[in-house]
């Protein structure tokens, strides 16, 4: 059995896109040694920011310590939340839960003792781990009702229904704290976009008119591709760019390697189509789809828990975009 805590013990996980500096409220300040990060006072502890980045290699720790930060204030955030709606967690649950961890630990030969000295973990921070992550079990429950998932599935069956696609794409990151940064990203995708759009043209007037309807079709792919895989090597900022921004196959939810809005766009284009400039929480994409494999019309009862875990993710992230941008975060400027 693995043992995770949703809301503690997080990996940086950088798969295709680098990470942006953390939010642009966040401020540095000078806090104690083993403090990474408050959040509206409420520390952060260090040990859990080196728990995230062990593994990294040292020239990714800059990048991935910030990463790790933001999740962290993240799950703080919402906690906070929650106990502002001061949903109660007992003893018994705490002590159930202790007692799964227990298990699941002994089932792989492992001691509560050895597994909190590898996680630099203590018993305190276990627990109240525990709670978090029960108080959100209890708050998403809540919310997730059999209407209210049935209603997310039929409006995006395409998230259920194993579909899967193909795609490249070019990221910028704007400086944090820069109110002209954003803009000027866009324009550089969009000037990006029609260059590429440009040289396409070109290509397709080198051809004979009387070139097949098909032999003409293959050579705008082949032109379109090289010259958007040339662009995300010169600019794009994600590791991808050493592929031509390809991201590889992925689903329209619960992929490790995409976020909802870029997927959402993604899964709009036909192959061999780009997008318009997407924004997510990363920066700004050009997205180019170039393969698609259909799914299976789903049944709700055969997907309904994938059907819960994206609305408990959307419900997530609605928290965090109404209460994170007000919190007072403060972030201890070691490397």
């Amino acid at each position: 059995m693995r043992i995770t805590v949703r809301l503690g013990l997080v990996s940086a996980v950088l798969i295709n896109f680098v990470s942006t500096a953390v939010a642009q409220q966040s401020v540095q300040g000078t806090l104690p040694p083993n403090v990474a990060a408050t959040v509206n006072g409420q520390p952060i502890p260090e040990s859990a920011v080196q728990r995230g980045i062990r593994g990294v290699k040292p020239e990714k720790r800059v990048e991935a310590r910030q990463q790790v930060i933001s999740d962290q204030i993240d799950m703080v955030v919402v906690d906070q939340y929650l106990q502002q709606l001061n949903i109660a967690v007992d003893k018994k649950e705490i002590d159930d839960a202790w007692k799964r961890m227990e298990a699941g630990l002994k089932a792989e030969g492992q001691t509560v003792e050895k597994f909190f000295t590898e996680q630099l973990l203590t018993e305190d921070e276990m627990r109240a781990h525990m709670v978090a992550d029960l108080r959100w079990d209890k708050f998403a429950g809540s919310q997730a009702s059999e209407k209210v998932l049935r209603d997310l599935f039929e409006h995006n069956k395409d998230m259920f229904d194993g579909s899967m696609v193909r795609a490249r794409h070019i990221l910028l990151a704007p400086a944090a704290g820069d109110p002209t940064a954003l803009e000027r990203a866009k324009a550089q995708l969009l000037l990006c976009k029609r260059t590429i759009e440009d040289e396409v043209q070109k290509e397709m007037a080198k051809l004979p008119p009387n070139t097949d309807t098909l032999v003409r079709e293959q050579a705008r792919i082949l032109t379109l591709e090289r010259e958007f895989a040339k662009k995300a090597a010169e600019i794009s900022i994600c590791p991808s760019k050493k592929q031509g921004g390809d991201v590889g196959w992925f689903s329209r939810a619960g992929s490790e390697s995409t976020v909802e809005p870029f997927a959402k766009a993604a899964f709009a284009l036909k192959p061999y189509a780009m997008s318009d400039v997407v924004t997510t929480k990363y920066g700004c994409h050009l997205i180019l789809a170039t393969e698609r494999k259909p799914g299976v019309e789903p049944k709700f009862e055969d997907v309904q828990a994938e059907v819960k875990d994206v609305y408990c993710e959307r419900l997530r992230d609605a928290i965090l975009a109404k209460y994170r941008p007000s919190a007072k975060i403060v972030i201890a400027p070691r490397q």
